[in-house]
């Protein structure tokens, strides 16, 4: 007995694409278009995607609002795309070009030719007192930094240092956002969501510059 000779459209369209598969840029095509239907229609609250840096890869995230997480690969980007959905919206996508301005600003810092950032921001993962302490943050300057007691004294609740280095930790933004520059009063680096090598490095980039 011989096999019916099958011809394209004998064939599901997952089965076609498995057989025949579509060239890359087609497919890069594809996802714009579907990724600008998708904008176009409201159907995307949280759009994502993913950078190379001197620390490793980076998860950024966006909403309309402004930048609304970044993440070390050590965190686990699938963790942090389920956290933004549950905490913000399930609508979320990647769609890298509407993170363009972040990527490029950020490659602008590693590579030492920044030392501020211009984005606009989205707090809605933080609230309380780690919100405030975590929007004061830009105010130490490249290159400088503070200890966890300064800061608290910075936004007036002196005895708040361990709530400081709590908001610290769990900051959303790092990098952006510069916990790395907040300190042990004795100058030991205390903890970084990104860890101490991470918090080293940066530390030294801005004092090299």
């Amino acid at each position: 007995m011989t096999d019916t000779p099958t011809t394209p459209e004998d064939l599901t369209a997952r089965e076609r694409t498995d057989l025949f598969p579509l060239p890359d840029e087609t497919l890069d095509a594809l996802r714009t278009r579907l990724v600008r239907r998708a904008g176009e229609a409201g159907l995307v609250d949280v759009a994502y995607r993913t950078i190379d840096t001197p620390l490793g890869p980076l998860l950024l995230a966006a909403t309309g609002q402004g930048l609304v997480r970044i993440a070390f690969e050590r965190e686990g980007f699938d963790a942090v795309l389920s956290t933004l959905a549950a905490k913000v919206s399930p609508r979320v996508l990647e769609a890298p070009r509407r993170l363009d301005a972040a990527a490029t600003e950020l490659e602008e810092y590693f590579a030492g030719t920044r030392r501020g950032f211009d984005l606009p921001l989205d707090h809605a993962l933080s609230s309380g007192f780690r919100e405030t302490v975590q929007r004061h943050l830009p105010e130490i300057a490249y290159g400088r930094t503070r200890s966890y007691k300064e800061v608290a004294e910075l936004v007036g609740n002196p005895r708040a240092v361990r709530a400081v280095g709590t908001a610290c930790a769990t900051n959303p933004l790092p990098v952006v956002v510069p916990c790395h520059r907040v300190l042990r009063t004795d100058g030991s680096l205390g903890g970084y969501i990104g860890g101490l090598d991470a918090k080293s490095a940066l530390l030294s980039l801005e004092s090299s510059a």
